[in-house]
């Protein structure tokens, strides 16, 4: 199964890709998005929207993972995050692939096995999984990374 994972935001999306079958999971592809702070809003999310459909269009993923919106005090914040998210949600809907959404404490607890995990025990347990030398920078990236490795296996999505 071919896996999109992705942590939404307006100004930084992580994308990844991940390859999982049985006991197996391997990395074809990661990268943060990052929006242009001088841009008007909605070139922003027309510029995420781009090149996450070239994603999708490249690597063909079975199914999108992503992380669901989790509102801090910042609401407008928040609220630019959800639109972000509506444009992921409907490039899949676009393209047939369903989408699953998990929570951080879900994400969190099927990479590490506890839902409060810190940031840097999920690194630590995605280095382990993925046998991956060397970390992305990018907590976004991590992020998405993470949700592609918590995509259970036994999923009733549809066949495209």
């Amino acid at each position: 199964m071919r896996i999109l994972g992705i942590d939404p935001g307006f100004e930084k999306m992580g994308c990844a890709v991940l390859d999982k079958s049985n006991n197996k999971e391997k990395l074809v592809y990661s990268v943060c998005l990052v929006s242009d702070r001088k841009l008007p809003y909605e070139q922003r999310l027309l510029f995420l929207g781009k090149e996450l459909e070239k994603i999708i269009s490249k690597y063909n993923p079975d199914i999108m993972i992503i992380e669901k919106l989790f509102f801090t005090k910042n609401q407008k914040t928040g609220i630019r995050v959800a639109e972000s998210r509506g444009v992921a949600i409907y490039l899949a809907s676009v393209k047939k692939i369903p989408v699953t959404e998990l929570t951080p404490l879900q994400i969190k607890s099927a990479v590490t096995g506890y839902g409060k995990a810190e940031k840097k025990q999920v690194e630590k347990m995605i280095k382990v999984i993925l046998k991956i030398p060397i970390m992305p920078k990018s907590d976004d990236e991590i992020d998405a990374i993470a949700a592609a490795i918590a995509c259970p296996l036994k999923l009733n999505y549809m066949v495209r």
